[in-house]
């Protein structure tokens, strides 16, 4: 029985031919031959998602609030300097005086954002935070939105760009509705970047990011995505390969490292919204603005796959928004830092789990629906209440309407109907309250970036 080995600092894995057998039909997730490419892949994949776990992760959670409080003083500084001046700014939506969370403060009051469209990858904040996508590659202009050789795509085509062997920043000529034959499988080290065209991914399949590293997904719409029947298609620059039907995810992460999904206007897919599964981490999903669907977010799809104790994932500032279900997100294992988030929808619940994931909840804002038996929150799964008490499920500085509560977990008087909120002693920084969140979250979706004026 043949046997490799990682040595990853303190942790030595061997990965037994028998294994990888056993648990092929997870792995090999709609690749129908997985052949010596996605074998290399795979692994590759693995020692990355080693590499980017944090093993300190409220120190990223630190970091976030701490950038998050910086952005709300200077903010703040800003309009008293007016109001004694006798000044007063006009204040206008988007405009850079109103884009107040931490993340878009960092590039949204640039008038210049057309010609300093990179220096968006300095502003990811969160578990993501080390993600630059495309920052060392050429801008790659899209001009065909037509997705009709999934073999040999088209030089110009959206299809083309991501499956290039190098970093590419890649933006879009003018608006377009793309409607993808099968799902765009998107390379390492790539920005696909929607700001100043009005880009729709509607109609067909949705994107999936398979065992790669380092992406950004910025600024489009992604809307009634469904199954793509599979075929050939081409992975990547100098491979093909056999894809089975896939799911109709309208952003399917699979095994890979430093994501950043921002400004993303998402509706209605058949599958899941984004699904994070099968050892993904350094993940950032921020800024999106969510509606009409049913399982929004799953974080770790199988019981099976330990590998998700190393996913580590934040949510940060989005809006869910009307006729939305549940999983916002579902976690197993892993952990999920759900901060300054605004809940306004939800039919059965908002936060779930099963497999003892950490839930660490700051500054959102949680509106109830109208029916009784679906006010709470949070919901464990296939766990008896003596298995998840012991579970860190925390809530912190959250806004609760409507009679909406969160059941907190891993502390004493946690079962309650009426959580009082402490602030567990491990936060050094205080998240922005829930009662913010509105102006936090208003911009949340794409934004209407035109060239000469700040986003």
């Amino acid at each position: 029985m043949a046997v490799a080995y990682l040595n990853l600092g303190s942790y030595v894995f061997a990965f037994l031919s028998l294994s990888l057998a056993v648990v092929a039909p997870s792995i090999q997730a709609h690749v129908a031959v997985f052949d010596e490419y996605w074998t290399q892949r795979q692994t590759d994949a693995l020692r990355q998602t080693m590499e980017s776990h944090d093993p300190n992760p409220f120190n990223v959670t630190d970091h976030l609030n701490y950038h998050a409080k910086l952005a709300m003083e200077t903010s703040g500084k800003r309009r008293e300097l007016g109001e004694a001046g006798g000044v007063r700014k006009k204040k206008r939506r988007g405009g850079r005086y109103q884009s107040l969370n931490a993340i878009d403060k960092c590039w949204r009051g640039d008038k210049k954002w057309e010609k300093n469209r990179k220096r968006l990858a300095d502003c990811v904040l969160g578990f993501g935070r080390k993600t630059t996508g495309g920052k060392k590659g050429p801008i790659y202009v899209v001009t065909d939105a037509a997705d009709d050789d999934l073999m040999n795509p088209k030089p110009g085509t959206l299809r083309h760009a991501v499956t290039r062997d190098r970093p590419l920043w890649i933006i879009f000529a003018r608006g377009m509705i793309i409607k993808l034959q099968q799902e765009l499988i998107i390379t390492s080290d790539k920005t696909i970047d929607g700001r100043g065209a009005n880009v729709h991914i509607t109609g067909g399949a949705g994107l999936t990011l398979q065992f790669v590293n380092n992406v950004i997904v910025h600024n489009i719409h992604i809307k009634t995505i469904v199954p793509g029947n599979g075929g050939m298609i081409r992975d990547s620059e100098h491979h093909f390969g056999h894809r089975t039907v896939s799911d109709g995810d309208g952003i399917n992460i699979f095994g890979s490292t430093n994501v950043w999904i921002d400004h993303v206007s998402m509706t209605n897919c058949t599958d899941g919204m984004i699904d994070a599964i099968m050892g993904s981490t350094a993940i950032t999903i921020s800024n999106c603005h969510l509606t009409d669907h049913n399982e929004v977010m799953l974080f770790g799809a199988r019981e099976g796959d330990v590998i998700d104790k190393k996913m580590q994932i934040t949510v940060a500032y989005n809006h869910f928004g009307k006729r939305l279900v549940q999983r916002m997100p579902r976690a197993r294992f892993g952990l999920v830092h759900v901060v300054n988030n605004d809940y306004t929808h939800w039919e059965m619940y908002a936060i779930g789990g099963n497999m003892n994931p950490t839930i660490i909840s700051q500054g959102n804002r949680f509106i109830a629906p109208p029916k009784e038996n679906c006010k709470q929150v949070t919901k464990r799964e296939y766990a008896p209440y003596t298995e998840w008490k012991s579970w860190n499920w925390q809530s912190e500085r959250d806004y609760f309407l409507n009679g909406a509560y969160f059941v907190q977990s891993g502390k004493a008087n946690a079962w309650s109907s009426a959580p009082e909120n402490p602030i567990p002693r491990q936060f050094a920084i205080q998240p922005q309250p829930g009662t913010k969140v509105r102006r936090l979250t208003k911009d949340a979706g794409t934004l209407g970036c035109r060239p000469g004026k700040s986003c």
